[in-house]
């Protein structure tokens, strides 16, 4: 990835809906140019998808918990993977190293809603020892961009190359 690349990642990590006509104008390549580079982006996987950030709580999903789940035997994981992905509510989870082992991300209306969904549904997943739950009271940083570089390409100093 070159600097026009990191720019393009950039500007749609921003502005999603840009026009291509306008990502190539704001990066300084013609049209052709730029539609090549984000297919390249998208072919090599860096870009993955585009969506829209949406205010759970106007959907009707105003409680949100992180939930900690640990597994009782390590067989379990590609079940309780396949398991996990099939729960509409959860809108995020990582396989984590240590204890526990995922963060799970569950959305619901409120904590009735949620208490029923843990009861029928999460405690039941397979392989599941034991599970730990924190409401969130408030999303302080809401999702945002990557930043420019990773730190491993800035300078020794720390500063950007």
């Amino acid at each position: 990835m070159d600097a026009v690349d990191r720019q393009i990642v950039a500007i749609l990590q921003a502005e999603g809906r840009i026009t291509l006509t306008d990502l190539a104008d704001r990066v300084r390549l013609s049209v052709s140019r730029c539609q090549r580079r984000v297919r390249e982006l998208e072919a090599d996987g860096v870009i993955r998808g585009y969506s829209a950030l949406i205010d759970g709580a106007t959907l009707g999903y105003g409680f949100e918990v992180l939930l900690f789940a640990t597994l009782g035997r390590p067989d379990a994981v590609d079940e309780f993977d396949a398991a996990l992905a099939e729960v509409p509510e959860v809108i995020e989870a990582q396989r984590l190293f240590g204890e526990p082992d995922y963060l799970i991300r569950v959305v619901s209306a409120d904590l009735p809603s949620y208490q029923h969904l843990y009861e029928t549904v999460l405690i039941r997943l397979p392989g599941v020892r034991g599970l730990n739950s924190t409401i969130v009271m408030k999303n302080v940083v809401s999702p945002r961009p990557f930043p420019g570089r990773p730190p491993r390409e800035r300078s020794p100093k720390g500063s950007a190359m």
